[in-house]
């Protein structure tokens, strides 16, 4: 009373057996994890390998195939390869995600609890915090039910597959992370039940990811801040340093360069320095209480400025490096991030702006953040021209004017023979191109090499 040749799924279908034993398990582009040979004796038989096979096929939305999002379809394999017929309760698959949280508190001083009232500090950990949070939780059966009467079905020597599929939820998943006091994480987990054995389980990790658009209107908006400090004690200040600094939207994704637009001016009699930085900031909470870690995961440092003078990054860059997006959905971990341009004062305490940023997945595919962004820094840097350029320019010299035709024909070289077509398509097109060897034209001078016997007057107005 058992499976005669190969496994059966929960939907009772038949699964084909390899033939030989040399046959290896089917090839697959998905991720593998597998429990080693030998997992341990049976009634009549041994397991040899036990493996999970996901699918890349059904791997959408992470980039690449690194991540799955609410509403994907997983599906995959357990591989179970028999050294001699099993006995065999049942062979299930688990699929959980949960967030979790957990933290001691620092050791802290009682009131009262020393001689005479005084309070000590108590040895040892504070009370422990943690908190957990359920996004995932899907079970299914791989195997059909024993037949009445029996406990155990018997599955046969030799390499069995039993493929499985499940969706995700619709509603929103947070993305997988993992910090420095909590992890949002999600599995997929194969347990084989035996009547005389204990059970034995294999389990891979799932990538997923909440897309986060930057184009949204919320996150290409501008942000702008300014503040100034004044520099030294009491009445012996020395002057103060102001810094305002803009970034054209709050959104960005990896790999993306932020450009930074700051103005300094330091009045000081101090020699500062400006750095911008890119922070992120873990919170954590549990049992009414916070814990936060902040970490530094990208710097750029400015040039010195000297007492008295300013300086202006017209678009100074700053790229963002592989980071976890934002997670702000999630009740007990929130990771944020923010863009901090400050100023290093010797002898001060530094001079500090932060501006929020939000890490997303999906990319501004919009051009009008980058034109304005030329447009600004173009009229930023060439805004000097308007002061010098002279209302009518003078046109260049003509080419005939400087070269004679005499010198001109002497350097032309005769024009190639035609080229046949077969010929033309298995040459490079820039071969053929003409190669001039013209010499220049002159400086430029304001004494007119050709004068003319006609004088132009022109009006000249003099302001007293």
């Amino acid at each position: 009373a058992g499976l005669s040749a190969a496994g059966r799924g929960a939907d009772g279908r038949a699964l084909k057996q390899s033939s030989t034993a040399a046959a290896g398990f089917p090839r697959s582009r998905g991720a593998m994890a597998a429990a080693g040979p030998g997992l341990g004796p049976g009634a009549g038989g041994t397991v040899k390998t036990l493996a999970l096979v996901l699918e890349d096929e059904a791997r959408r939305g992470g980039g690449g195939g690194s991540g799955y999002c609410s509403g994907d379809t997983v599906s995959g394999q357990v591989l179970l390869e028999l050294a001699g017929p099993l006995p065999l309760r049942g062979l299930r698959l688990e699929a959980a995600g949960r967030a979790r949280v957990a933290w001691s508190e620092s050791s802290g001083a009682v009131p009262g609890a020393g001689t005479w009232g005084v309070a000590v500090r108590t040895p040892g950990p504070g009370p422990r915090r943690e908190a957990e949070v359920r996004y995932l939780d899907i079970r299914q059966s791989l195997l059909r039910d024993p037949p009445e009467g029996e406990e155990s079905l018997i599955l046969l020597d030799g390499r069995h597959e039993f493929p499985f599929s499940f969706q995700l939820p619709q509603e929103p998943l947070v993305t997988s992370f993992t910090g420095k006091y909590g992890s949002i994480q999600y599995y997929v987990k194969a347990v084989l039940e035996r009547p005389a054995a204990p059970d034995q389980s294999v389990q891979t990790e799932l990538q997923v990811v909440s897309h986060i658009d930057v184009s949204s209107p919320a996150l290409l908006t501008p942000v702008l801040r300014s503040q100034e400090k004044m520099v030294g004690c009491w009445f012996f200040t020395s002057g103060p340093v102001s810094l305002s600094a803009k970034i054209e939207r709050k959104g960005y994704c990896n790999g993306e360069a932020i450009p930074i637009y700051a103005e300094i001016e330091n009045c000081s009699s101090r020699l500062v320095v400006p750095k911008a930085a890119i922070f992120q900031t873990q919170t954590y909470l549990a049992s009414g209480k916070t814990k936060t870690f902040r970490q530094m995961v990208a710097n750029v440092r400015g040039n010195h400025i000297a007492s008295g003078s300013t300086d202006t990054w017209n678009g100074k860059t700053l790229k963002i490096p592989p980071v976890s997006p934002s997670i702000l959905d999630c009740c007990i971990i929130r990771v944020e991030y923010s863009l901090a341009v400050y100023i290093h004062i010797p002898g001060a305490k530094k001079l500090m702006i932060e501006m929020p940023l939000v890490i997303g997945t999906i990319p501004c595919i919009g051009f009008s953040s980058r034109n304005s962004s030329i447009t600004s820094q173009f009229s930023m840097d060439m805004s000097w021209l308007a002061l010098t350029m002279p209302e009518h320019p003078e046109a260049p010299p003509n080419y005939a004017d400087v070269v004679s035709e005499e010198e001109f024909s002497r350097h032309v070289p005769a024009y190639p023979p035609p080229i046949d077509c077969e010929e033309q398509l298995c040459c490079p097109v820039f071969a053929y191109i003409q190669e001039f060897r013209f010499q220049p034209p002159p400086l430029y001078s304001e004494i007119d090499p050709h004068p003319t016997d006609v004088e132009e007057i022109q009006p000249v107005s003099f302001m007293l």
